[in-house]
């Protein structure tokens, strides 16, 4: 190897409570020997040494030259797993040995041993056959967060046909245990638990978007890891078409998290001088789960323009109204909305082209004079009108076989072949990878954001990509073409409309993931807005989605996608923790029900800095039918905590309740509060005191509901470390109910 022509380097970069050594020597590809709690400030010799103790031991029937894992594994350096790079001149050069030529450390040159903060690494490296060009960033972000991505360019005459690019965290030996998700359409993000054993733990997504039953985030730990406790790696691969994640230990111990995009047969050939760039592959480690998703909630908070806890509540008019569009009863509703606080009201699908019902008009993105032959000029006023916001639903991304653009533009349909693929939801797909079909839907969007003053766009995505390809170029695929083509439609209508905000709803929650965030500002985590399912779901998409992000809206007492029937209290105390709605026919409300609506959007709007802007705690619990969380100020001077009882065959309470994400030390009142009714089945313990109204009270069963909004309990004192340490007896209630606390420092 030509010392004169390669890089050498060993780099020590520490930030949050994270550091990262990288083995980046004598011309070889970055391996990270460390990743994980922060090491103490290292020289030169030190850190060599510390690379050097990583090296392996030669073993029984194993290469004469030690393993050496690189963050993109190589084959050739005896990685038997799955290798970083696979691809091909045409069968030729699919084994490529990468020298590193510079090493940048923030862009400046670096070579020999350097020690910094959070800072990007860059390698530039060129094959052995001086036929492909390697972009490699490693870099620790000032969250602690890891990531990488790596770009290819062909320098030969010939393609260059790339199949898979992986990039790959080593993670220590003692990280056994699995910890991903599954899930389904109004069931997303199950979490399920695996050993780690010999062999490859695999997560591949083919949907074409992120996916209800996406691996998510994949960790790995000490076994027995929760929320609070235990060391845990994960990954996430920040991409919104099909994506991998996957966990692999071969049969010498060494073991890794990986991702990267998942490529369709011959989708990416690289023409001399192309180049293909991969998505972000991040990594977090923390101690506890709530440490991970801690990293991944300060990364979106540091986007430039995040969206702050300020977050206003929403209307969605949906099942409400479902396509039955009438503007008198619209605009009722948006009356009955300002009536009790709402901010802004959203206007769901069926106002455009023939869309009287879900089987036309998708791709004719022009108001319907049918049912608005004023367009939508009468609505939006008088929502403005009244102080509210105004957001309006597009599918953008689909196609109706019954629309003007199907009958004008066949060949902008996804499919393999000249058939179409399969219909879902009635619905096809729109190829805008296609200029032709791209430039349709980004004008007739703008034509209508430059008429109407809109707010909010409810971006949806209702169908899977099957034998998604472009017809007019033999039905090659093309998901990689259509997902960079979202991201620059949304980069092109953010800038030509700052103050636009968008949601990334994906039939629910299928297209949540870090490369969809970038972009937008919320993300609708279910259709379910069942609370006793959402208890779950809003729990676990906060592994990687802040709460200010997450759209959670109280619905009907009667869920429209379960049938079961929830009280108001459980409802709207479910949907606090989160960006705060209304999904629910207002017209159908009594009196009474939005009175208490109004004092729950209240109290909302009163809090919001705290739900919207603290940490996230989630208290890990034996008792399945206990889900308890809360958010704590960055301060630690308040928290609010919701524990709710979801099934059980009998109402008796479940084992102490420990607040945990408070200061030791300092001294706090906890008290519940209760909004419109007291839990159903309540039996208070003792340490709340006597309630404000106890006279009346005892003249009641607590059995029963009580209409009261006005009942109080003072709670006691306690320091932060029992409250965490020992806890607090819980009380009693019925299945599906829940208790909100308060807990203010009184010092």
């Amino acid at each position: 190897m030509d010392a004169v022509s390669t890089a050498s380097s060993v780099i020590h970069l520490s930030a949050a409570g994270v550091s990262v050594v990288v083995d980046a020597r004598d011309g070889r590809l970055p391996a990270i020997v460390h990743w994980g709690r922060p090491l103490a400030s290292l020289d030169a010799a030190a850190a060599e040494g510390l690379c050097d103790a990583a090296v392996p031991v030669i073993g029984s029937n194993t290469p004469e030259v030690p393993l050496r894992l690189a963050v993109l594994p190589e084959h050739h350096a005896g990685w038997i797993g799955r290798p970083g790079l696979s691809g091909s001149f045409a069968g030729a050069g699919w084994s490529p040995r990468f020298v590193v030529r510079r090493i940048e450390l923030d862009g400046e040159a670096v070579d020999g041993f350097a020690q910094g903060t959070a800072a990007e690494l860059v390698f530039h490296a060129v094959d052995d056959s001086a036929r492909l060009d390697l972009r490699l960033v490693v870099e620790l972000l000032p969250t602690g967060l890891l990531r990488s991505r790596a770009t290819v360019t062909n320098l030969a005459a010939a393609p260059y046909t790339l199949d898979d690019l992986s990039l790959a965290f080593p993670i220590p030996s003692e990280a056994t245990e699995l910890l991903d998700f599954t899930g389904q359409h109004n069931g997303e993000r199950t979490p399920q638990r695996t050993p780690l054993r010999d062999g490859i733990h695999l997560r591949e997504n083919r949907r074409g978007r992120t996916g209800a039953d996406s691996a998510f985030v994949l960790h790995a730990g000490v076994p027995g890891f929760g929320f609070a406790a235990g060391p845990v790696w994960a990954v996430h691969t920040a991409w919104s078409g099909n994506h991998r994640h996957y966990a692999e230990r071969v049969f010498t111990g060494e073991q890794v998290l990986g991702g990267g995009e998942v490529l369709l047969p011959c989708e990416i050939v690289l023409a001399p001088g192309g180049s293909y760039e991969s998505p972000w592959f991040y990594g977090a480690y923390g101690e506890g789960m709530d440490a991970v998703a801690h990293r991944f909630h300060a990364h979106l908070r540091g986007r430039a323009d995040a969206p702050g806890p300020d977050r206003p509540v929403t209307l969605n008019v949906w099942e409400a109204v479902y396509f039955r569009h009438d503007a008198e009863e619209l605009i009722a509703l948006a009356d009955k909305a300002a009536a009790i606080g709402i901010e802004r009201f959203v206007l769901d699908d069926g106002w455009f082209g023939a869309r009287r019902h879900d089987r036309a008009g998708l791709g004719d993105w022009i108001v319907s004079a049918d049912v608005w032959p004023e367009g939508l000029h009468p609505l939006i006023d008088h929502v403005h009108a009244r102080g509210m916001q105004f957001g309006l639903w597009f599918e953008p991304e689909m196609i109706s076989l019954d629309s003007d653009l199907a009958r004008a533009h066949p060949e902008w349909i996804m499919a393999a072949r000249d058939d179409l693929p399969i219909e879902s939801r009635f619905q096809h797909v729109l190829n805008l990878a296609h200029p032709g079909a791209y430039g349709h839907v980004k004008s007739q969007m703008l034509a209508l954001l430059g008429e109407y003053t809109i707010d909010y766009i409810k971006w949806d995505h209702n169908r899977d990509l099957i034998e998604a390809g472009d017809r007019t170029d033999e039905g090659r695929p093309i998901v990689h073409a259509q997902t960079l083509a979202f991201y620059r439609l949304l980069r092109e209508l953010r800038d030509a409309h700052p103050d636009l905000e968008i949601e990334s709803c994906s039939s629910g929650g299928g297209r949540v993931d870090l490369g969809v965030l970038e972009l937008t500002d919320r993300v609708w985590v279910s259709d379910n807005s069942d609370p006793h399912d959402r208890q779950s779901m809003n729990r676990w998409t906060a592994q990687l989605v802040p709460p200010e992000y997450l759209g959670v809206h109280i619905a009907s007492e009667r869920s429209h996608t379960t049938g079961r029937r929830m009280d108001l209290s459980f409802r709207a105390g479910t949907a606090l923790f989160g960006h705060f709605g209304i999904e629910w026919n207002l017209a159908e409300a009594t009196d009474a029900e939005l009175d208490t609506l109004a004092d729950w959007i209240a109290f909302f709007r009163k809090e919001r800095g705290l739900l919207l802007g603290g940490d996230i705690v989630r208290v890990d619990s034996a008792d399945p039918r206990v889900v308890a969380h809360g958010v704590v100020a960055p301060d630690r001077g308040a928290a609010l905590f919701s524990v709710a009882v979801l099934d059980s065959i009998h109402p008796d309470p479940p084992a102490r309740l420990r607040l945990r994400g408070l200061d030791p030390a300092r001294r706090y009142r906890v008290a519940p509060l209760f909004i419109g009714v007291l839990p159903s089945g309540l039996i208070a313990p003792a340490w709340w005191g006597e309630p404000s109204d106890a006279e009346q009270l005892a003249a009641q069963e607590y059995w029963d509901r009580h209409e009261r909004a006005d009942v109080r309990f003072d709670g006691a004192v306690f320091r932060g470390d029992l409250l965490q340490d020992a806890g607090v007896t819980a009380p009693r209630v019925h299945p599906d109910q829940l208790v909100i606390y308060r807990v203010t420092a009184i010092d």
